[in-house]
């Protein structure tokens, strides 16, 4: 087996967690290839029981297998590795360095028992459905998809802005507000649910549309199809907006027609078999818990 070991920065706190999962990978066989810019973080402060492969990016997953995509970190960790999935293929497995996360729910704790259950084949990958932005200009490159979300957002003022929005060509309403979010059920649990959309589960074949603060106070959050198109026409005192996938963003004018559909590849996550996505939301949520008995 041969499997990619990714993060963006190294954590001298971290590195008795990175070495049990050197050591495991070795124990079981597997063979590690490292992120360049990460490996060069890691020299020194790792021992790598045998040597490391070199991962450069995109085209390594197209030339050579790789049976897993181990990100290390929180959940912006994974939405950074999709740009280098793409439509690999490759199953990301989500190691949390830090708090539990909704995506990388495997805890550093479990490091060594998750690489031994990885081997054994005892997990089982969910798709997850991904966001792909068109536009009548050029932006963001090849590289026009999202896990979590899209956003249209205000920039460099304090005015609102109003966005004209459609579904599937017809005309839905004029958002006047700091900006309308698009949510993949991935990203419902993200910057969606702190503005109040609903918590939609991984297959349930839904986008949310969101508001960011509107004027109107009867806007709500909408559930629509995944088959659904939803363009945007947006408008405001100021020149420039931005424009959001997932972490990435770019600066956008009121010249710019946006249409956000469902991507055509997906994401495939690893799970645990003892990990699910109700067991994520009521530890992350604290669901089923009262403070006043603790």
């Amino acid at each position: 087996m041969q499997v990619v070991v990714y993060s963006k920065v190294f954590k001298e706190k971290d590195a008795r967690h990175i070495q049990h999962l050197f050591d495991a990978l070795h124990e079981e066989g597997m063979t590690p290839f490292v992120y360049a810019p990460y490996l060069e973080q890691l020299k020194g402060a790792i021992v790598f029981p045998v040597e490391v492969g070199v991962f450069e990016g995109y085209l390594d997953l197209a030339t050579q297998k790789f049976d897993f995509f181990i990100t290390l970190g929180g959940d912006g960790t994974i939405l950074a590795s999709t740009t280098h999935i793409r439509d690999s293929g490759v199953p990301i497995v989500g190691l949390n360095l830090g708090r539990l996360g909704f995506l990388a729910s495997i805890e550093k704790k479990r490091i060594t028992e998750a690489v031994r259950l990885l081997r054994r084949g005892m997990y089982t990958i969910e798709e997850r459905t991904l966001l792909y932005l068109e536009s009548n200009l050029p932006i963001f490159g090849e590289i026009r998809f999202a896990l979590n979300d899209i956003t249209l957002l205000k920039r460099d003022t304090s005015s609102m802005i109003t966005i004209h929005t459609f579904i599937n060509g017809a005309y839905l309403n004029s958002y006047w507000a700091d900006g309308i979010i698009v949510a993949t059920p991935t990203g419902s649990t993200g910057y969606s649910l702190s503005c109040g959309g609903p918590i939609i589960f991984p297959n349930s074949g839904n986008f949310v549309l969101t508001p960011v603060a509107p004027h109107n106070l009867n806007v709500r959050p909408i559930v629509i199809a995944d088959d659904s198109i939803i363009s945007f026409e947006i408008e405001g005192r100021a020149e420039n907006f931005l424009c959001t996938l997932d972490s990435r963003f770019e600066t956008i004018t009121a010249a710019h027609q946006l249409g956000v559909r469902k991507n055509d590849f997906s994401i495939r996550l690893v799970q645990l078999h003892d990990v699910t996505f109700m067991d994520t939301i009521r530890s992350k949520l604290a669901w089923g818990t009262d403070s006043r008995n603790v």
